[in-house]
């Protein structure tokens, strides 16, 4: 019998690329304070890859509890540009605020994805992606938030490279996947190897 697969998220886009991959899965979102993670890494001078790594770990920890036998999975990406940490806007005025800070400028995405089961981890990674934005418009701008509205909110740049969001760089380098907040092909290696997913 297959273990039955949990994602410790409440992410739209990732369910959809887990789905859309094959992996039934059902969602089962954590109640994290993940300000107060950041917090305390800041304070003991941490970095974005580590705070990805234990939100991720914390996310399925938690969810686990819940699930006996399950495997769980928990995720968080961090965004990083010029060693300011950004998180998601809180509305459209942030959102601006976000691009603004990142046009021209080269940022990195750090995805990080950990499974627990019966609340041990037994899996993890981490991968990283760079995304140059380009010098666009004020005009440009404009257009872009009015056409994308609030969900502009739902991811920590402000954009989704899946839509429009893709006209906003002139460079990408890095997983299409880990870009999106999950870093699918290691994930589904990991499930095929614990017959999850048909290999």
């Amino acid at each position: 019998m297959k273990a039955s697969v949990i994602l410790a998220s409440a992410s739209p886009s990732r369910a959809a690329v887990l789905r859309n991959a094959g992996v039934s899965i059902e969602s089962d979102p954590a109640s994290i304070d993940e300000d107060a993670v950041k917090d305390s890494f800041r304070k003991d001078n941490g970095s974005a890859a580590q705070v990805a790594e234990a939100l991720a770990e914390l996310k399925a920890q938690r969810v686990s509890q819940r699930h006996d036998d399950a495997l769980v999975i928990g995720a968080d990406q961090m965004l990083q540009c010029g060693g300011i940490w950004f998180d998601k806007p809180v509305d459209l005025d942030q959102a601006r605020g976000h691009l603004v800070a990142l046009r021209g400028k080269t940022h990195e995405l750090l995805a990080a994805v950990c499974v627990v089961r019966n609340g041990q981890c037994i899996w993890r990674h981490l991968e990283s992606a760079r995304l140059t934005m380009r010098s666009f418009s004020d005009a440009f701008l404009d257009e872009y938030l009015d056409t994308v509205g609030e969900a502009a909110c739902l991811s920590v740049g402000a954009y989704q490279l899946e839509g429009r969001g893709a006209q906003l760089f002139s460079q990408i380098e890095g997983d299409y996947f880990t870009i999106l907040g999950l870093p699918l092909l290691p994930l589904l290696g990991f499930l095929v190897n614990q017959g999850v997913v048909t290999a």
